[in-house]
C-alpha cells in the first residue's frame, strides 16, 4: 500500500493535474477492460475487480459497459481471504495483469439481508478460506450460534488431527471407572482410596449427564455401569430415555485428545492442591493490623 499526495500553485496546474489523473484512471481501466476481453472474449462469463479503494463513478461507468462488475472498499483481510478462496493474487498495479493473476468463482451475486447488503463468492474450485453467515432474532442467539459453529469446527479439527475418536456420553467414564476398580486390589496401603476417589470423580460425567437431561442420577448411573459388565461393551447415557446405550453404535463420540487432556489434567491439578500446606489470606483487613 502507498500513500501519496499531490500540490498545485494555481488554477492551471490543478487542470493539468485533473487531466493527468483523468488520463491515468483511463488507461489503467483499458489494461483491465482488455485483459476481460482477452480472458473471456465473446463468451457469457463474467468478470469481476475487487478494489480495497474507492472506484470513481467514470470507472464504473465505463467498466459496467464491457459488463465488468466492479467492487471497491474491500478490507484487507477479505482480500486476503478472497485470494485463499478464489486463487490469483492480489496486485498492485495493472502494468503487471496477467490471465495467471486471476482467481475463479462460479457465482458472484449479491444479496439483500434487512438493510445490509451482501456479495456473495460462491463455487469456488479449490477454495481454503470460507466465510459462514449466520441469521437470528437477537445478539444472544447469534452468540450461541457461533459458540457452537466454533466447537464443531474445533470438533473436527481435532478429529483430523487425533486420527481417532472415542465414544462419548460418558462411556469412556464409565469404563476407566470400572478399570480403576478392578485395579484397586493390586495398590497397597493407602493408595486404594486415591484410586477409589479418582473412579468416583470420573462417575460425576454421567451423573450430569442423567441430571441435565432430567433422570435420576444415582438410577442412571447403576443401570449404566450395570449394562456396561454385562455386555462388555463401551455403555452410555441416552439422554432422550435415561436407558443405557452403546455409544459407539448410536454415533456419539468424543476427541481423544480431549479425554486424555482431562485425564491428565485433573491428576496434576489434584496432586498440586495436596502439595498445598497452608493457605494465606491478604485482604484489607490484614494489612490494616
Amino acid at each position: 500500500e502507498v500513500s501519496s499526495g499531490f500540490f498545485y500553485k494555481s488554477a492551471e496546474e490543478r487542470e493539468k493535474l485533473v487531466k493527468a489523473e483523468r488520463k491515468f484512471i483511463e488507461d489503467r481501466v483499458n489494461k483491465i477492460i482488455e485483459l476481460k476481453r482477452k480472458v473471456c472474449g465473446d463468451s457469457d462469463k463474467g468478470f469481476v475487480v475487487i478494489n480495497q479503494k474507492g472506484i470513481d463513478p467514470f470507472s464504473l461507468d465505463a467498466l459496467a459497459k464491457e459488463g465488468i462488475v466492479a467492487l471497491r472498499r474491500a478490507k484487507r483481510r477479505n482480500m486476503e481471504r478472497l485470494t485463499l478462496a478464489c486463487g490469483g493474487t492480489a496486485m498492485n498495479s495493472v502494468e503487471d495483469l496477467t490471465p495467471d493473476c486471476l482467481g475463479h468463482a462460479g457465482l458472484v451475486y449479491e444479496y439483500t439481508l434487512g438493510e445490509e447488503k451482501y456479495t456473495f463468492i460462491e463455487k469456488c474450485e479449490n477454495p481454503r478460506s470460507v466465510t459462514l453467515l449466520i441469521r437470528g432474532p437477537n445478539k444472544h442467539t447469534l452468540t450461541q450460534i457461533k459458540d457452537a459453529v466454533r466447537d464443531g469446527l474445533r470438533a473436527v479439527k481435532n478429529a483430523i488431527e487425533d486420527g481417532c475418536v472415542v465414544p462419548g456420553a460418558g462411556a469412556l467414564e464409565v469404563a476407566v471407572a470400572n478399570a480403576l476398580v478392578k485395579h484397586k486390589p493390586s495398590v497397597k496401603g493407602r493408595a486404594q482410596l486415591g484410586v477409589q476417589a479418582f473412579a468416583d470423580a470420573l462417575l460425576i460425567i454421567p451423573k450430569v449427564l442423567a441430571q441435565n437431561s432430567g433422570y435420576d442420577p444415582q438410577e442412571t448411573l447403576v443401570k449404566v455401569q450395570a449394562e456396561h459388565v454385562e455386555s462388555g461393551q463401551l455403555t452410555g447415557v441416552d439422554l432422550n430415555t435415561g436407558e443405557p446405550m452403546v455409544a459407539a453404535a448410536a454415533g456419539i463420540w468424543d476427541n481423544y485428545n480431549v479425554k486424555k487432556q482431562l485425564l491428565h489434567s485433573c491428576t496434576v491439578i489434584a496432586s498440586n492442591i495436596l502439595l498445598v500446606d497452608e493457605i494465606m489470606r491478604a485482604g484489607m483487613s490484614s494489612l490494616k493490623g
